[in-house]
Order: C-alpha cells, then sequence, then structure tokens
C-alpha cells in the first residue's frame, strides 16, 4: 500500500504475517502512534524503523506474560476447550422470542388494567351514592410532620390547622381548599377507593402507584408518602395523610415548563394573522394522523383562539370537516367587545365544539375547562370507558428519575340528573415502571449486543438502551425537555428508510436486517454490528416490542448440564456474585421475599428452603454450569497471592463474566492502595451487568478476536483543563468463544503506572554490539507513545496524556495516518443531544399591555400548560416539583441547554497495516514518525520527532461534537 503526505512519500506496509521478525504471543492490539520520519543526520534516519518494531516486539511479549499471568486465561481456555463436546448449542429463534416476551408483557399489563378498572367502578359507584353535603366538616393530617419529633423526643401531631400562606412559586397566591364544599365531597367520597387500592394490591403486589385524579382540584395516592420541601425548602402541594390514601390538592397550579416557558415569551404579534391558513393546515396535520394511526385516534380538536372573527370559515369546514365533522372546533372569544360574536359562536356549534366567551381574569379558569365535558359527554352517555397508556415519563412521586408509563381511565357520573351533561369526575390510573416491564425479555436471552426495545404507536421511545433521558445542569442530573418523545428513528437512525419504524407503528410482526454502527464507552469508541432486528404488537396496548440479535453473538445459545449440587457449591464461593439487576427469582411477588438478593433467592430455591419461588430454570442451569467451569478460577488467584513472590504492585484486581451474568473477581490489592476503588461495585454501572447491557469491557473483548487480549484506559467523564486523572488504570479483556457463541471473558485491571514502567524499561533497551543505542525515548527530541486502536494514548512522556485522543496532541501526524489509510474516521450521530442556545440578546422587559392582552396572555397560559399536561398525561407528574418554575426566575438565553442533534468523529485503526513511516513538511522543518504494530494486541507503538512544530500547518484533531443545522426547503 503507497501512502504520500503533504510533504515527501512514506510508505506503509500490509502483511499477511502472523507479526513482525520474532514470534508473538497472544496479546491484546495496541495502536501507537509514532513519529514522523525526520532528515537523515550522517547517512542515517533519525528514528530507524528497525528499532522501534524491536521495542514493539519486546512490549507486546512482555504485556502478553503479564496478561496469561495474572488473569489465568490460558487455564479457563482449556476448562472451555474441555466441555466444548458436553454442551448443547441451539440457535436462537428470534421471531418466536419476541412473540413469546410480547405475550408475557401482555399478560403482565393486562393486570395493570384489570386494577384500573376496579377503581373506576369503584369511583363511579361511590359517586352515585354520595349525597352532596354543603357543611361537610373534615380532619386534616399534616403528611409533612409523620416521624417527626419536638425537641423532647416525643411525636409531633399530625392533626391541627390547615395552613395557607403566600408562596412565590404559587405567583404569591394562597390556597383555601377548607372552604371549598366540592373538594370537601370529593375528598369525602373517593375514601372508598382506599380498600381497593389494597384489594388491587393484594391480587397484583407488583403495582406501585395507585391514584384518583380529581377534576376538582385534588389528587388520592395509594400508598400515601410523607411529603417534603424541596431544595429550597418549598412545599409545592400540601399533602395529608388519612387513613391509607394520601391526599394532594392546590387550587392554583403554575404548571409551566421552562424550555417551552422561553419559546413562549419571545411570541410577538406581528400584523394579522391568517386564520384561514392556520385552520386549513390544522385539518390537515389531524387528518393526516388519522390517517397513519397516530395519537389515541378518539377525540380530535381545534381551538381558535380570538378577539374577533370576520368571517365564519364555511368553506374551509366543508372541505375539511363536513359533513361528518370529525374534528371538534372550540372558540374563544376574548375581550369584552362581542363586534364578531356571532362569528365565532357559528364556528363552534356548527362544528360539535362549544363557545366561550372570556371577558374578564376571573372567566379563564372558570370556563376554559368546559371542553373536557363537551368531548366527555359522549362517553359518558355511551358508558365508554377508554383506557389510555401514556408516553414514558419520570417517576417524580418516588423522585427516583426511573422511567414510567400509566395507565389510566376516566370516571363519569352515573347519576340520573347530570348523565346528559357529561359530567368528568376525574381519572384513575396506576404507573407501570418500565424496567419491571423489560425484565420480561432477558439480557442472557439476547446475547452480549443482544437488546430489547418498546415504542409507542407514535414512534416514541418507552424504553431502548440507548435512550438517555436525563442531562446534567452543574452537579444536578435532570430530565431533558423532550425526553419522553425521543422517536425509534432518533436511536435507530441506521434505519435511513424508516422501514422498521413504520412497521413497528403500524403494529405489524416482521423482521429486518441492518449493518450498524454503535459506540461504547462513553461514546467514544465506534463498534460495527449486524443486527437482525424482530418485532411485534403488544396486544390490548399501543405498545409494540422490539428484539435485536446480532449475527455471530445472539443467534446461538450454550446449554450445559451440571447437578444442582456440584453447582451450588461452586455458587457459594467469596469471589462469585450474580446480576443484581436480572430475575433469575422472582421477588416481588411474596413480601417475604423482598428483602432477599438474588442470589440469597438462587440459594435459598435450589436448597428447598422456598420451593415456592418463580425462578428462570433455564437461567439457573446456565448459571450452575458457569460456576462450575470457572470455580478452577479461584483456586488459580489465590495461589498466585499466596506465591512467594508475591503480586506486582499495580496489579489490582483480575475479573471475569459469562453470559449468565455470573461474575467472579479477585482483589489483588487492598482498598487502602487500590486506585481503582469504585471499580466493580454497585456504583460502577458501566462494567457491571445491568438490565441494559453487559459489562463494558465484555461488550470491548467479544469484538476482538477470540483468545486475543484487548487494551484500553477507562474514559474519564470528569477531566478537564488543568484536571489531573483520579483513576490511572489500563485494563486487558479477552472474549473465550465455546463454538458459535461467546462464552465468556476475562480481564485484568492494572496501574497505568506499571504499563509505563515496562514500557520505558524496554524502549531504554539496545541491541547494537558496540552498545551506542540509535534512538532513546528519553531523548528531549523524540516522543514515544502507545496508542489504542481508537487512538486514545495510554503511554506518554506528558502523564496529562494519557485517555486523550492523540489528535487533539498532535493534529499532523493523526492527520496524516488517517490519509494513509491507517485509521478511519467515522460519523456518528447523536439525536438526543443538549447545545446552548444561540446568544444574542433578549430583552425581559415587556410592553405596557392593554386589558385585552392581559386577557389573551392568561389564557395562552392556561391553554398551553393544560395542553401540555394532555399530550404528557402524567398525572403524577402534574403533581410535582421538576415541572415548576418560579415566574420571576430567568436564564440569561445562552446558558440555556436545549435539545439538538449533532455528529461526532471516532477513529478506527485498519488493521492490515502493520506498520509505518513518513515524513511531515512544516514550513523550514520536517516531522519523522514511525508507527508500528503490537504484536497480537489491539495497540500501537509511536515515536514522533519532537523538535518539529507542525501546529500551525496542522490543528488538532477534536472528538467535540458538532451541532447539524437543518435548512428547511
Amino acid at each position: 500500500m503507497n501512502g504520500r503526505s503533504r510533504g515527501n512519500a512514506g510508505n506503509a506496509t500490509k502483511s499477511d504475517r502472523s507479526g513482525p521478525r520474532r514470534g508473538r504471543l497472544m496479546m491484546l492490539q495496541w495502536i501507537i502512534l509514532l513519529g514522523s520520519l525526520c532528515p537523515m543526520v550522517d547517512g542515517q534516519m533519525k528514528i530507524p524503523p528497525e528499532t522501534v518494531q524491536q521495542w514493539a516486539v519486546s512490549f507486546g511479549k512482555d504485556i502478553a506474560a503479564l496478561s496469561a499471568r495474572y488473569s489465568g486465561a490460558k487455564l479457563l481456555q482449556k476448562k472451555y476447550k474441555d466441555i466444548e463436546g458436553t454442551v448443547k448449542m441451539e440457535e436462537v429463534d428470534g421471531q418466536e422470542l419476541v412473540k413469546k416476551f410480547a405475550e408475557e408483557m401482555e399478560e403482565m399489563l393486562g393486570r395493570k388494567m384489570k386494577s384500573v378498572k376496579r377503581l373506576a367502578e369503584a369511583a363511579e359507584d361511590a359517586d352515585l351514592y354520595h349525597e352532596f353535603n354543603e357543611t361537610l366538616e373534615f380532619d386534616y393530617y399534616n403528611s409533612m410532620l409523620i416521624n417527626s419529633y419536638d425537641e423532647d423526643g416525643n411525636s409531633v401531631p399530625l392533626g391541627g390547622e390547615f395552613p395557607l400562606e403566600e408562596n412565590e412559586h404559587f405567583n404569591k397566591l394562597p390556597v383555601n381548599t377548607q372552604q371549598n364544599p366540592d373538594i370537601l365531597n370529593g375528598v369525602y367520597m373517593s375514601e372508598a377507593l382506599n380498600d381497593v387500592f389494597i384489594d388491587n394490591f393484594n391480587k397484583d403486589p407488583t403495582l406501585t402507584w395507585q391514584y384518583f385524579g380529581s377534576s376538582t382540584g385534588f389528587f388520592r395516592l395509594y400508598p400515601g408518602i410523607k411529603w417534603t420541601s424541596d431544595e429550597n425548602g418549598v412545599v409545592t402541594f400540601d399533602c395529608r395523610n388519612r387513613n391509607c390514601g394520601g391526599i394532594y390538592y392546590s387550587e392554583a397550579i403554575y404548571y409551566t415548563v421552562s424550555h417551552f416557558k422561553l419559546l413562549v415569551e419571545e411570541l410577538h404579534v406581528k400584523g394579522e394573522g391568517k386564520v384561514k391558513y392556520a385552520m386549513k393546515e390544522s385539518f390537515k396535520i389531524l387528518n393526516e394522523a388519522a390517517a397513519l394511526g397516530q395519537g389515541s385516534l378518539c377525540n380530535q380538536a381545534i381551538m381558535l383562539i380570538t378577539d374577533g372573527a370576520m368571517e365564519d370559515f364555511q368553506e374551509v369546514f366543508e372541505e375539511f370537516n363536513w359533513p361528518e365533522r370529525r374534528v371538534r372546533v372550540f372558540t374563544y372569544l376574548i375581550g369584552r367587545e362581542v363586534t364578531f360574536a356571532e362569528n365565532v359562536k357559528w364556528i363552534a356549534c356548527n362544528n360539535k365544539g362549544y363557545y366561550t366567551h372570556i371577558s374578564t381574569l376571573a372567566d379563564v379558569q372558570e370556563n376554559v375547562m368546559e371542553y373536557l365535558h363537551v368531548l366527555s359527554r359522549p362517553m359518558v352517555i355511551n358508558h365508554d370507558h377508554d383506557i389510555i397508556w401514556t408516553e414514558a415519563y419520570m417517576d417524580s412521586v418516588a423522585q427516583s428519575l426511573l422511567l414510567m408509563t400509566s395507565v389510566a381511565m376516566p370516571v363519569f357520573s352515573k347519576k340520573k340528573e347530570t348523565l346528559s351533561h357529561g359530567i368528568l369526575l376525574g381519572v384513575v390510573g396506576t404507573d407501570v415502571a418500565l424496567r419491571e416491564l423489560m425484565r420480561l425479555a432477558p439480557r442472557y436471552k439476547l446475547g452480549v449486543h443482544g437488546y430489547a426495545y418498546l415504542i409507542t404507536n407514535n414512534g416514541y421511545i418507552l424504553s431502548h438502551p440507548d435512550l438517555r433521558p436525563l442531562y446534567k445542569e452543574g452537579k444536578k442530573l435532570k430530565p431533558k425537555p423532550n425526553y419522553n418523545s425521543v422517536d425509534l428513528s432518533e436511536v435507530e437512525w441506521e434505519d435511513t428508510e424508516e422501514k422498521l419504524r413504520t412497521a413497528m407503528v403500524k403494529g405489524e410482526t416482521g423482521t429486518l436486517s441492518l449493518d450498524v454502527r454503535t459506540s461504547v464507552d462513553k461514546g467514544t469508541r465506534v463498534m460495527f454490528l449486524k443486527n437482525d432486528y424482530f418485532h411485534t404488537v403488544i396486544n390490548e396496548t399501543p405498545f409494540s416490542l422490539g428484539i435485536v440479535l446480532t449475527r455471530g453473538y445472539g443467534q446461538y445459545i450454550f446449554i450445559g448440564n451440571v447437578s444442582v449440587e456440584e453447582g451450588l457449591h461452586d455458587l457459594l464461593a467469596p469471589d462469585l456474585i450474580i446480576a443484581s439487576e436480572w430475575t433469575y427469582c422472582e421477588t416481588d411477588i411474596d413480601p417475604a421475599h423482598r428483602k432477599l438478593s438474588q442470589l440469597q433467592a438462587v440459594v435459598r430455591y435450589l436448597t428447598g428452603k422456598e420451593p415456592d419461588l418463580e425462578c428462570d430454570v433455564l437461567l439457573l442451569q446456565q448459571t450452575l454450569f458457569d460456576a462450575v467451569v470457572t470455580a478452577p478460577m479461584e483456586a488459580y488467584w489465590t495461589a498466585l497471592m499466596l506465591n512467594t513472590s508475591g503480586i506486582e504492585d499495580g496489579v489490582e484486581t483480575v475479573f471475569l463474566g459469562t453470559r449468565s451474568g455470573l461474575l467472579r473477581f479477585q482483589r489483588y490489592t487492598g482498598i487502602e492502595k487500590r486506585v481503582a476503588k469504585s471499580f466493580l461495585t454497585s456504583t460502577d454501572k458501566e462494567n457491571m451487568f445491568t438490565l441494559d447491557h453487559f459489562p463494558v469491557w465484555y461488550r470491548r473483548a467479544a469484538e476482538y478476536p477470540a483468545g486475543q487480549f484487548l487494551y484500553y484506559m477507562p474514559r474519564q467523564d470528569t477531566r478537564g483543563i488543568g484536571e489531573t486523572f483520579t483513576e490511572l488504570i489500563s485494563r486487558y479483556s479477552i472474549a473465550l468463544s465455546l463454538s458459535l457463541c461467546v462464552s465468556a471473558a476475562i480481564g485484568v485491571q492494572m496501574t497505568l503506572e506499571l504499563l509505563e514502567s515496562r514500557f520505558w524499561a524496554i524502549t531504554q533497551q539496545c541491541s547494537d554490539v558496540e552498545g551506542i543505542c540509535p534512538l532513546r525515548c528519553d531523548r528531549f527530541d523524540i516522543d514515544c507513545y502507545v496508542i489504542d486502536n481508537n487512538g486514545f494514548v495510554l503511554v506518554s512522556k506528558q502523564r496529562n496524556d494519557a485517555g486523550r485522543f492523540f489528535g487533539e496532541i498532535d493534529g499532523s501526524v493523526m492527520t496524516t495516518l488517517i490519509r494513509m489509510g491507517m485509521f478511519k474516521r467515522v460519523s456518528l450521530f447523536d439525536y438526543q443531544g443538549m447545545c446552548k442556545m444561540n446568544s444574542h440578546s433578549v430583552s425581559s422587559a415587556r410592553p405596557l399591555l392593554s386589558p385585552f392582552y392581559g386577557l389573551a396572555s392568561a389564557l395562552k397560559w392556561f391553554l398551553s400548560n393544560f395542553l401540555l399536561f394532555l399530550l404528557e398525561f402524567n398525572i403524577c407528574g402534574f403533581w410535582h416539583t421538576e415541572h415548576f418554575a418560579e415566574a420571576s426566575s430567568h436564564k440569561k438565553k445562552g446558558d440555556i441547554l436545549q435539545p439538538c442533534d449533532t455528529e461526532y468523529p471516532s477513529f478506527v485503526y485498519e488493521p492490515s497495516v502493520k506498520e509505518t513511516n513518513s515524513i511531515i513538511k512544516c514550513g523550514r522543518c520536517q516531522k519523522m514518525f514511525v508507527v508500528q504494530q503490537i504484536p497480537d494486541s489491539n495497540l500501537l507503538m509511536l515515536v514522533v520527532q519532537a523538535d518539529c512544530d507542525c501546529s500551525r500547518q496542522y490543528g488538532p484533531l477534536t472528538m467535540e461534537p458538532e451541532e447539524v443545522k437543518y435548512i428547511l426547503i
């Protein structure tokens, strides 16, 4: 292969040999970028490629021996080889698997729907037999004081006066519910639900929150909780606990979203609105949604807010809405003037809508809700109780930031005197934790890169391992403004024709294959996979389920067989744990089992102490098999620690994992000396088996040739200008295959200091018979690096270079390597990014508003916020602090993050190019570099001439994402 730099010609050599001139041991591939070829001095090259090759071979042998010794990988390879003939290999049928998962999810969600139906029936019956009492009195209990004690240690009484205070959070409005008989009667009537709450929970212990949200403004929740203030000491709602149901209510709720509010405030009136055009576009959007089966397919409505209509737009309605009148039109006439009232009223009445005249601020809240009764009236008369499933939302009640979905049902008044009015009493519902739902698609059946995902019939994601609903603002994690409207096409973006999305939105059953680029290690490294997608609908819901099986990893599963006695003995080894987020045995059904860990539950089941536990027999069988096969590793690792030669300083942890979620590890270094203190702890999700993914070292090893070590440095999240690494760690990991699938991965974690000491010792060696070394890395005019196959530096003279992308350090050499074909730039896309808004001066001052604009603003606020509520339909979240913002608080626009799409690069080494060297011309000097692959590893050795500065000619190559700008045509 010939490559050419900007200056003189260089050369790159492709080789079919197993390694350089000397024999090579099995190792991790490392990428080492070396400096460009320099001018000859006294007839000799300044950087002899032969010397660099000698270093690379020696360093490769050294780290291979180090890896093999402390990991015991060869012993584990032998164990799997010995049992290969005894295991049963089965091909995974993806279509049957996704159907089975969908049926189990349908059954689980069906139980939730039955619970909600019982609540709706109980609420309607309670209202039917309740007689309104104008003078009803109520005893209040302040749940904020639960488990509170006074200075003497006595429990604080929960009863007493109902305090009301003005608060900035509510725009200084006091809340007075004691004098509202509608709320008091509703609270009293809905107490009948408490028994149903408890009965539902006894029938289905997997239920989470159950609730009744009243149209009068209170919220009854089971189980009741202690209400706490937020970080500012503000109690957003009054939470009163009586019997088993928590009651929340507030008469003035300023529900607002900061990002939406910012955009609304920038709207300005410019001339006359084109109402006819807007009306036509509205009908087109609704018709298109109906044709595509998007949305709930129930009611469709248009709201027209105006200070008068000079025409009735009859031709628009004749074209788009008559005679079916499928779309209702609700009109709101604002202001005291009623010059054009007849037209506005005619529009509503001739399109099955409702006309409302808003003349004062008091009318806003009093009359704007009338459309709800209009929409619900046919359902009441026909006794229709449509079940609604929501988009994903955050569980703000528990403040856990877990994604949930809710199933809800309307509650109507069945009293004869109000039946024709269609009175909506409220909504009952229950939450479903999406993580619990996804447990029904166990990871071990999908393989190392496989996964399951859920979407709605609008194409929005409910659950997906690549969904990132949170972003960091300072040190705090917050939900992204659009976290529950991320489309499947924004995550599975390789599906450029949206064939997968279209089929799933339509509820079809099918399969699709895609070549995909995916990233690991916090988005810095790319993998190329061939994925098979299988999908089907979950009956009785608007959801579709998909699973992904990756070619070579998810197509097959092996099943071993050992006795329970033998497996249980090895399962109880002190170095062994199993995936805590996986479901080996169901511990949520019986309250007596809820405190058991998964390992404890497995042991109690296998020993016969808890025979009634529901366990995954296939997963237990595989776990026992893996425990037996990997058991010799404990003895091997222990023997190393007891050996008189001891463990080298810097070797910290050895670890292995299997497809069954089994994890063994041995700490060679005590906690007081260990650098990577969090590695393989409960907080280290990236390196553990979780509900969403296999450990990153397992996934990366699976992409490397079986039996060869992969070497990398963990990506640091907190690195910044002037900061030093708190964890300078390198990791080896190796995948072990069993016939057609990856059976296990094993690795060693060592400090970077140990790796550096081995490298610098080798680069000081010299084979010259006269003892004169032609090259040494400690020379001032030479820089030496070890980099991995994605271009990240592991070893450098400058310790701060460790973990950085080499292109940021030397753009000239990296650019040349890309041009020569030794590295390839790969574009990746992130459609869930957060970018700073474009900075420009935005005045926070408002012009003087006329009374008309005051009413318009109030109505705009009320409708926009209520529409947001309807769109998200998050009843619990509606009542909690994450959705509230003080009216007076404003951020500078340039400081606010908003959702955006970004493109970012990743770089991949081309392994067919074993070595190369070149000279880069940079003004008055020339920079030489030599690159040599380190045998049987994912590493490269790179030696660069350091006394030629090319920064003016070549800027740094960064991996920073760039926002994608779109041009509307």
